[in-house]
């Protein structure tokens, strides 16, 4: 499969910024992150591929915590690296089983994983980013879990990354209106 590379100055190999049909066709392939890719780099390629903000209702007022947040020096002690994953879990069983799979975004300090919703988004900015593997669970055992290479679509990991994100602090979509 042709892979698309994600650059850390926000860029995306083989895509121009203004080209649109070529972004939307990028969304299914697989893509890899430049060594050194931070979040920042993240929100750095929301800002150069303008129509990726509307693949997330978050993404506005993420990229006003990251404009009104510091150049540089955006991170947390105990936080070594984020980490996109996936995860496919079998549920239900006795009973009628079902199929799950979803994306996680967490913390990591060595092997320890470390919860980031308590911190600001402009708190992470500057730390790594890396692609995790995919974890594979059977009816809740988490003792056996099985953990495989896998890959990662564009829009496994803009919808992935937003979709954690847009629930640190109370983002305007979240908040009870009155």
């Amino acid at each position: 499969m042709d892979s698309l590379h994600l650059d850390i100055d926000g860029t995306i190999s083989t895509i121009a910024p203004r080209d649109q049909p070529a972004l939307m066709a990028g969304l299914a392939r697989q893509a890899a992150l430049s060594k050194g890719y931070t979040l920042r780099s993240f929100f750095r390629m929301l800002t150069v591929y303008e129509a990726l903000v509307h693949l997330n209702a978050f993404f506005p007022d993420l990229l006003e915590q990251v404009r009104r947040g510091p150049d540089s020096g955006c991170r947390v002690a105990g936080i070594d690296r984020l980490v996109l994953g996936k995860t496919v879990e079998m549920i239900g069983f006795p009973g009628e089983p079902r199929l799950e799979i979803y994306r996680t975004f967490t913390g990591r300090d060595g092997n320890q994983e470390v919860p980031i919703k308590d911190y600001q988004v402009a708190m992470l900015l500057d730390t790594p980013l890396c692609l995790g593997r995919l974890q594979h669970v059977i009816f809740g055992d988490l003792v056996d879990v099985f953990k495989f290479k896998t890959v990662f679509s564009l829009f496994e990991i803009v919808d992935g990354i937003g979709w954690a994100l847009g629930f640190h602090g109370t983002p305007r979509q979240c908040q009870i209106r009155r």
